[in-house]
């Protein structure tokens, strides 16, 4: 088996390390555009050596988890190489863009479109770890547009990773991940904007943060490079989840000014039962 990951980063590192695991024969080749990362990929064991777009026209799998962006111009290109028995997937959290991008394209038959639903807040190599996709939901678009038989080839590797298959379209993905992951995000950096901002002024502000600000805060630390992308290419979903975000945000703040505490109190109360959603979830999985 030769599996190849373009940009060797949580998602495609982590994935590869699990092939490896399940396939101890598999070789696994890494590309990617910063030589600092492929030389750590390469010493971590994240992947065995490193290979060129030319080498994968003989590929079984090609995993590109680069930023959405990237992702735009890298898939045409890795499409136009591959082989006729090479199933390509791209991981990113952003959907309708990148089918758009190749819905014409001679070999879209060989492209699955997925987003594996799982990460921590670090990027690179290093932060590759092994069983991150264990019950894990992996969201696949358009799947009827892949060639069956590379359709199995592709779901039986994501079943064997953990992963349960959820299928949308992916105009449907986009507005519901802007909401359970893009303003989750946003928050976050809003967040600690908001904190950093007053600590210039009061260092103790961080003495006083307990659990509860570094969980609610801890997005924050994900990578600029990685996010800025994502909320352009979802920008219309992202806008809209901002603005009943906001809206939220200032009925709660007129509550205070009018000390409507019953008020306060009873809008809480309604969003606990977000703890019967999430349990029903953590029981699915």
């Amino acid at each position: 088996m030769k599996v190849f990951v373009i940009g060797i980063g949580l998602i495609g590192g982590s994935m590869v390390l699990d092939i490896k695991t399940l396939h101890p024969d598999a070789k696994i080749y890494g590309i990617d555009n910063n030589e600092s990362h492929l030389a750590e990929a390469i010493a971590l064991g994240v992947v065995d050596a490193g290979a060129t777009f030319d080498d994968l026209v003989d590929a079984d799998f090609v995993i590109v988890s680069v930023p959405v962006d990237v992702a735009l111009l890298v898939l045409p290109k890795v499409l136009d190489v591959i082989g006729d028995t090479t199933i390509v997937f791209e991981v990113g959290s952003t959907k309708m863009p990148i089918c758009e991008a190749v819905v014409n394209h001679a070999k879209r038959r060989n492209f699955i479109a997925t987003h594996p639903i799982a990460g921590t807040e670090f990027s690179g190599p290093s932060a590759a770890i092994k069983g991150l996709f264990q019950g894990k939901t992996n969201i696949i678009c358009e799947v009827e547009k892949t060639t069956f038989k590379l359709q199995e080839k592709a779901l039986e590797l994501f079943t064997a990773l953990g992963m349960r298959i959820r299928y949308m379209d992916p105009k449907s993905h986009d507005k519901h991940i802007a909401y359970v992951s893009h303003l989750s995000h946003i928050s976050a950096f809003m967040l600690g904007k908001t904190v950093i901002d007053k600590e210039k002024h009061e260092q103790d502000i961080f003495d006083m943060a307990g659990s509860g600000f570094e969980s609610t805060v801890r997005l924050a630390k994900s990578s600029p490079a990685m996010w800025t992308p994502i909320f352009k290419q979802n920008r219309k979903q992202v806008v809209k989840t901002l603005e009943e975000y906001i809206s939220n945000l200032s009925k709660f703040k007129e509550l205070l000014e009018k000390e409507d505490y019953d008020a306060i109190y009873n809008e809480m109360q309604s969003v606990n039962k977000i703890k019967e959603i999430l349990n029903g979830i953590n029981v699915k999985k």
